[in-house]
């Protein structure tokens, strides 16, 4: 293991692989397909590891990603993201070489994309079940038959189904009110089913999010699951209820600047360049921007808790230590952040270094 200078993403592969063969597991139990979600880790080489446990088709988060995957030997990709007229020259480039599924959610868009497009694309339509992100609210079955009406002709554009990102499960607090949100969310979702089944028996619902398909276990009527956090799970899952945090599977490591006993905190170089500025709040109020915990010769261990990060600016962040906890550390030291999110935090860091000192990178 290299000696750490500067903040560096440490990856526990064991813990990672696991995630993905728990996850995996999971989809097959449900009679499901597992199109995994690479927006976490963005990486072709993690990517290989979801190749080892079966898994064939993958979502991304941009054309640009589906780039990337295609050109390390994905063929089947989904990218979840609408699309519109603007990505109209990469769509056609992507399509010639690989099977390519996009999201659409309105008719201008239907009908610009059919016009321009050189190759069949599969179309699913973003549906809301409750994030209320964006997409087709479900209940409103006019809008979403106005839709259909402008696909079911189309010979580019080949609908499949419908796609929706359960995402206000982030917003819970304990794993039974993720339970109820994914109930709900899921009813509204398999309407759909009962509402179009005359007209498109073939219909398929893709589903995703990590917490729901974490903790939720009844997804009979669901085709296809896109779950992506869990690969590496992170602060904010454990704490609502998603994972433990043995399961979260990177750390950043961040080297001491400054202690400071009167205030009882400590100053890290590692910022919200480094972790990003999402944050969770605790129960006594804190909001933290990670959990501070010890690592040693790159291996972190969750129940050495020094604090929480409490501010952050560009390079800089501020741990409130637990009662004096200052003791035993000095500037020079490093320390370990469990990330509030691993996504945004991987996305910042763009390379991960394992416990065995390899580097893994990711997409540019």
């Amino acid at each position: 293991m290299p000696k750490i200078k500067e903040p560096t993403l440490l990856l526990n592969t064991d813990i990672c692989k696991r995630n993905i063969r728990s996850m995996n597991n999971r989809v097959k139990q449900w009679g499901g397909y597992f199109r995994p979600h690479f927006k976490t880790h963005q990486s072709a080489q993690i990517g290989e590891w979801y190749k080892s446990e079966g898994v064939e088709s993958i979502t991304v988060s941009s054309f640009k990603m589906a780039r990337y995957f295609a050109l390390n030997g994905w063929n089947d990709i989904t990218v979840a993201l609408t699309a519109t007229i603007l990505n109209v020259d990469i769509i056609n480039d992507l399509a010639s070489k690989i099977n390519l599924n996009i999201l659409v959610e309105d008719n201008a868009t239907i009908y610009a994309l059919e016009a321009a497009l050189d190759h069949p694309v599969g179309v699913f339509i973003k549906a809301d079940t409750g994030y209320h992100r964006t997409g087709i609210d479900v209940s409103d079955l006019s809008v979403v038959k106005f839709v259909l009406n402008e696909l079911k002709d189309k010979k580019k554009l080949i609908f499949i189904g419908f796609l929706t990102h359960a995402g206000n499960t982030y917003k819970c607090k304990k794993e039974s009110e993720i339970i109820e949100i994914t109930q709900n969310s899921l009813n509204k979702f398999l309407s759909l089913k009962a509402f179009l089944k005359d007209d498109f028996p073939l219909m398929q619902l893709s589903w995703g999010d990590t917490p729901s398909c974490s903790v939720f276990d009844n997804f009979y009527g669901v085709d296809e699951f896109r779950p992506g956090n869990f690969v590496f799970y992170d602060y904010m899952q454990s704490l609502i209820g998603s994972c433990m945090l043995t399961d979260i599977a990177v750390c950043l490591a961040a080297p001491v600047l400054a202690v400071h006993p009167v205030r009882n905190e400590m100053v890290m170089h590692a910022g919200a360049v480094h972790l990003s500025k999402d944050f969770v709040v605790l129960e006594d109020g804190t909001k933290s921007y990670g959990k501070a915990i010890r690592i040693s010769n790159g291996k972190w261990d969750v129940d050495t808790v020094i604090g929480e990060v409490t501010s952050l600016s560009q390079e800089h962040g501020v741990i409130s230590l637990k009662q004096n906890y200052y003791s035993d550390l000095n500037p020079g030291d490093v320390i370990g952040i469990l990330p509030v999110h691993s996504c945004l935090t991987a996305n910042l860091m763009k390379e991960f270094l394992t416990e065995d000192g390899n580097l893994i990178s990711m997409m540019e």
